[in-house]
């Protein structure tokens, strides 16, 4: 053999050597979550935020996650928009917080995975085939909130005995929440509680619903939670103050921010059921096969700071049931 070919020879060597090697040493994917609501959330520092959620899961973003977020801080219609630049984008899954916000995803796309947090009952309205076998794309957790508004009731009643008329503020706009307002109705019937209903679609509407609903003199207030009610919060909390109104909360985060009373899953147990799906569809699960989760754990709260301030009195036997006593 001649010296030119022995030559060509092992310079092709060299350099096959070379490529293989930079192929072994290339960066593996690093997997992509959308993240998809109609407010923003809490910062990432916060305990109870998503990206708290994924480092127990063993993901830090910037390391071996990467997160592309879209708010539509309050602006409801902006999700559709908002839903399509995530759906255009190479990602892994995508998460949404209620249900205008897993129905923008929905229409987005049909092959990214869509994991479904605070959308009401996906089942009813339409997101999924059923819980056990969600079909297509769409899996995530139902947190019964449905059932749950003849509990809150309840306890509502069992802590104030003589009330007979309850105003409910909840967001119009949203399928999962007008859900919830016609099951609170008609357990309100049952325990011979008057609605007055005060509907909101969008932040501007808030002053208005707060002022017919003054006028009507309520017994007490029902605030069925949604990204919309999440965002007015503090308007809620004055409302509540300023006229001495007994209120009832969906879960315990406004408890710890001033409210009455809540009761509900376990917030951080939903984010992690949420999650645990998040972890698996990054593992090679497809979302049809995963059932939807429902809450195991639920929270009854009570701020008896909050009860002083508006001077009222919580009796020992509601006091017993709770959970948590905010003192």
């Amino acid at each position: 053999m001649k010296k030119a070919s022995v030559l060509s020879i092992l310079i092709a060597v060299v350099l096959l050597g070379v490529e293989m090697t930079a192929e072994t040493q290339q960066p593996a994917k690093i997997p992509r979550i959308g993240l998809l609501t109609g407010t923003a959330l809490p910062p990432p520092s916060s305990p109870a935020s998503f990206e708290q959620g994924l480092r127990q899961l063993g993901y830090v973003e910037g390391q071996n996650i990467a997160i592309e977020r879209r708010y539509a801080n309050g602006q409801i219609d902006r999700l559709p928009e908002l839903a399509v630049e995530l759906a255009r984008l190479p990602l892994d899954v995508i998460v949404t917080l209620s249900f205008p916000a897993a129905l923008a995803a929905k229409q987005a796309t049909s092959t990214i995975p869509i994991v479904v947090i605070g959308a009401g009952d996906p089942v009813a309205t339409g997101l999924v085939a059923s819980f056990a076998r969600p079909g297509g794309n769409i899996t995530g957790v139902s947190a019964q909130e449905t059932e749950l508004s003849g509990k809150r009731l309840e306890l509502l009643k069992e802590a104030f005995p003589k009330l007979a008329r309850v105003a409910v503020l909840w967001n119009a706009a949203d399928l999962g929440m007008s859900l919830k307002f016609r099951e609170l109705e008609r357990a309100a019937q049952a325990l011979r509680m008057a609605v007055q209903a005060s509907a909101v679609r969008e932040p501007k509407d808030f002053d208005g619903a707060f002022s017919k609903m003054i006028r009507r003199r309520p017994d007490a207030l029902f605030v069925i939670t949604d990204p919309l009610t999440n965002l007015n919060r503090k308007q809620l909390f004055e409302l509540a103050t300023k006229n001495r109104l007994p209120a009832m909360y969906e879960n315990s985060s406004y408890v710890d921010d001033g409210g009455l009373m809540a009761y509900g899953p376990s917030q951080s147990e939903t984010r992690q059921q949420a999650l645990h799906h998040v972890d698996k569809i990054l593992r090679g699960t497809k979302p049809s096969e995963l059932p939807i989760e429902q809450p195991t754990k639920f929270e009854f709260v009570i701020n008896l700071k909050t009860a002083k301030q508006i001077g009222v009195t919580i009796p020992q036997s509601v006091l017993y049931r709770a959970d948590r006593v905010i003192k």
